[in-house]
């Protein structure tokens, strides 16, 4: 792989049915791409926390992903209402998920904090109002 490997999902918002979809299908190339099971698992969790916290609290968004030899850079991007308190929504167990989603298992505050755990690097930037947009990176060595 000497040039990224392009890779671009849309997240539907609300749609548990979908949910997961992206990172499954990355999760699945980088087994086809012989990347190690430790940096498909952290890649797996990170992503996928993204997705869903897209799915109930954005109203969906994009996942854009550049899958390189040494890393994968990992994008989200949604236009939903945006993040008021960033440093507060990164606290563990901080959540603005309804009583319906944690009804449904989701919303125990842990997305954001997974996200930044099982990556290299996190980047989170919000606009109240305009949407957020997540830049993630796991090395591979």
């Amino acid at each position: 792989m000497s040039d990224a490997l392009h890779l671009e999902f849309e997240v539907s918002g609300n749609n548990f049915v979908s949910a997961g979809g992206a990172s499954d299908e990355v999760k699945k190339t980088l087994k086809m791409l012989g990347i190690a099971p430790q940096f498909i698992r952290k890649v797996a969790i990170a992503m996928y926390e993204g997705e869903i916290n897209m799915v109930i609290h954005a109203g969906g968004g994009r996942a854009i992903v550049d899958i390189y030899r040494e890393k994968i850079v990992i994008v989200l991007k949604d236009e939903g209402p945006g993040i008021p308190n960033i440093e507060l929504a990164l606290t563990e167990g901080y959540s603005t998920a309804t009583d319906n989603i944690r009804d449904l298992g989701f919303g125990a505050g842990m997305g954001l904090p997974n996200m930044k755990k099982y990556t290299d690097e996190f980047n989170l930037e919000s606009e109240v109002g305009k949407g957020t947009t997540v830049t993630m990176v796991v090395n591979f060595f």
